[in-house]
């Protein structure tokens, strides 16, 4: 218990140091790593295999979590570097995601084969010279038997590249076997998320990371209507809506038929649900943005977001009205 407490204060003094310093020409300088590339030396290769791994934040909610494994996991093949597993912290989305499966623990190669953890600094992935002076610091180690860790929140626009991967170990991973889905296949299922709880918060204290986050209902009920009056099915619409609040807070919806209300199920089951809809509606989120990584139906998504979406017919981009070329449902 005492353990935990001071790791979780030392990290809080950790990333308050990051926050005051990562703007600064000489940031790179508070990492060992960075000093370690000034020395003399020129290490042979060895044939050694080093691993590049992120961590999940422990902090943040599951979609944040799955960006950083996702960063680990892309930079570890743009760097030519193998990918090493850190868990996330609630163990049990490690299974549910079929992340891990087929990639070697950090743990495992630290406490079993002696390699040691680097941590390597934030770099900004669009700027050569920052790529350049992470390429010093593997080239400085590539003798030695290292785990590179990427700085905590380490960013990566482009995620969906990694999606093909991503289905792959979700749609292979043993918890499907165990999916439960109440989803009747007799009509087209629409997932919609309408983020709150914490956003929610921040309209009152004006938190400007949470305020633009910020979805009216209007913008979930002009996207839906559009659906509703467009999609081409030949089964009865059936809607489910994922959120938290009361349902009160959601009156507008009622206007449409075959809703059904999901404030109350838990984040993995609605993560599934909208993962396997045949349509899904996200909002300004990381979680329903990972569960669109995932899926295999229609996505509709908000075009303002801090993550990039792929070029394809099954996934559209609304505007900030909700509005969208709704031909491309009628083909």
């Amino acid at each position: 218990m005492i353990t935990d407490l001071l790791k979780k204060i030392k990290r809080k003094l950790w990333n308050i140091v990051i926050k005051k310093t990562k703007k600064c020409n000489w940031y790179p300088s508070i990492y060992k790593a960075y000093w370690f590339t000034k020395l003399k030396h020129k290490p042979k290769h060895n044939g050694v295999v080093q691993y590049f791994t992120a961590i999940p934040n422990p902090g943040a909610g599951i979609g944040h979590q799955m960006a950083n494994w996702i960063a680990g996991y892309w930079f570890a093949q743009k760097f030519g570097l193998r990918f090493a597993h850190t868990p996330f912290p609630m163990g049990q989305w490690d299974a549910f995601l079929g992340l891990g499966q087929d990639e070697v623990p950090v743990a495992t190669l630290v406490n079993e084969h002696g390699y040691k953890k680097v941590r390597i600094p934030l770099f900004d992935e669009n700027k050569e010279a920052e790529i350049v002076q992470i390429k010093k610091i593997f080239e400085a180690y590539r003798a030695q038997k290292v785990v590179f860790v990427a700085e905590q929140d380490q960013f990566y626009y482009k995620q969906f590249e990694v999606r093909e991967a991503l289905q792959q170990k979700f749609y292979n991973a043993l918890s499907r076997k165990t999916d439960a889905l109440v989803f009747d296949p007799h009509y087209y299922n629409i997932a919609i998320h309408v983020r709150r709880g914490d956003i929610t918060i921040g309209q009152l204290n004006k938190n400007p990371n949470l305020l633009m986050r910020w979805q009216d209902n209007d913008y979930f009920i002009n996207t839906l209507s559009k659906v509703v009056a467009n999609v081409k099915t030949d089964k009865p619409i059936k809607i489910y809506l994922y959120s938290q609040g009361k349902r009160a807070d959601f009156s507008e919806f009622e206007q449409f038929e075959n809703l059904e209300y999901c404030l109350d199920m838990g984040a993995r089951d609605s993560f599934l649900h909208m993962v396997y809809a045949d349509m899904l509606i996200t909002s300004k989120s990381s979680f329903s943005y990972k569960a669109a990584l995932l899926s295999r139906g229609m996505v509709i998504s908000p075009e303002n977001f801090w993550h990039g979406y792929p070029k394809s017919d099954r996934w559209i981009l609304a505007t900030e009205a909700g509005d969208f070329n709704a031909d491309i449902l009628k083909a």
